[in-house]
């Protein structure tokens, strides 16, 4: 028995070594392949609020004339769900505008927005803002009460006043002085009143502006420019 044992062993040593085949590799790959085109986790569709109701309004705020791609998507799902390729298929060029939309597309799933992105009370596009004006008494020595005021900014429903139990404080606007709105496309309305309306590339990032060809051909393009301001300069002074 112990002599099999060991002749088992050396048998491993012994055994002619066969080179892995060529389609090896393939079949790895392939097998790579087939795990990533398996079922993707669902990502989360962030319901519609009241500021951004539709498809349409989501792409006109964002900006970059992705409004004239509404048509291509049937439901709010399908602007949150389609992927890259699937974009690329329904028509959405150039590829800078595919990655553009699904930087905002996380964006808003993670609740970061714009102007407006926080109202409640919207109707048709529409914002309507009122200045509320907060009472608080501080004893500041035993016995002398002061009082104090406070103006800030609420959302309210249409027709409604700032001392509505329907009132939402918004983040970015302030009272400048005592009666007027101030804060990212806010129309003054008559007296203490404005308005915030849904505008198209309102929520845009704007593109950089390249100069002297960007930063990757930059000095080359300076390079060139000095080149050839010396070679005009040279001409002149042997003209």
């Amino acid at each position: 028995m112990r002599s099999q044992g060991i002749r088992a062993a050396l048998g491993l040593f012994t055994r002619p070594f066969s080179a892995p085949s060529a389609s090896a590799p393939r079949l790895c790959s392939q097998a790579r392949w087939a795990h990533n085109s398996g079922p993707q986790p669902s990502r989360p569709v962030p319901p519609p609020t009241p500021f951004v109701p539709d498809v349409e309004t989501f792409l006109t705020l964002i900006g970059r004339e992705l409004k004239k791609h509404a048509s291509k998507f049937p439901t709010w799902e399908a602007l949150f769900t389609l992927s890259s390729d699937q974009l690329r298929e329904l028509g959405v060029e150039p590829p800078r505008a595919r990655r553009y939309l699904l930087a905002w597309r996380t964006r808003f799933t993670q609740g970061e927005t714009g102007p407006g992105g926080n109202f409640k009370h919207v109707e048709n596009g529409v914002a309507s803002l009122r200045i509320k004006t907060i009472t608080s008494t501080v004893e500041r020595q035993p016995g002398v009460i002061t009082t104090r005021k406070k103006r800030i900014v609420v959302n309210v429903p249409p027709g409604e006043t700032a001392d509505s139990p329907d009132a939402v404080p918004v983040e970015g606007y302030t009272v400048k002085g005592t009666r007027t709105i101030v804060g990212p496309y806010a129309m003054p309305r008559r007296g203490t009143a404005a308005s915030v309306k849904v505008t198209e590339s309102m929520w845009e990032f704007k593109r950089p502006h390249k100069v002297d060809g960007g930063e990757r051909r930059r000095d080359e393009v300076r390079f060139k420019r000095r080149v050839a301001e010396r070679r005009a300069l040279r001409a002149k002074q042997l003209g």
